[in-house]
């Protein structure tokens, strides 16, 4: 499965520096139920994203407080396709699963 959507990039208020998109929650709720029972660690579900021309291998995490995935944007792919905190992005994610 396929999903296409725009997003803004946040920082995670912790040492760590993580910074994450929010999935929209009706693409949220679709992949819940695409992977139900087949999702790793944490509820995570394995997916390749892309930004720009920048494709990488990752997971998605659930988040019960926005009832919806995130998905971890790691420096590299800021750096190659100069994203910045707050700022909307396009986003492709597919699941592998």
């Amino acid at each position: 499965m396929r999903y296409d959507f725009k997003a803004r990039m946040w920082l995670y208020p912790g040492k760590a520096g993580w910074r994450f998109v929010t999935l929209p929650v009706k693409i949220s709720l679709g992949i819940r139920k695409l992977t139900a029972g087949a999702t790793r660690g944490f509820g995570s579900v394995r997916v390749v994203a892309t930004i720009g021309s920048t494709s990488w291998k990752t997971s998605i995490f659930p988040d019960t407080k926005r009832n919806a995935f995130l998905l971890p944007i790691k420096a590299d792919v800021r750096k190659r396709e100069a994203i910045k905190d707050d700022v909307a992005v396009e986003i492709t994610i597919e699941l592998d699963i």
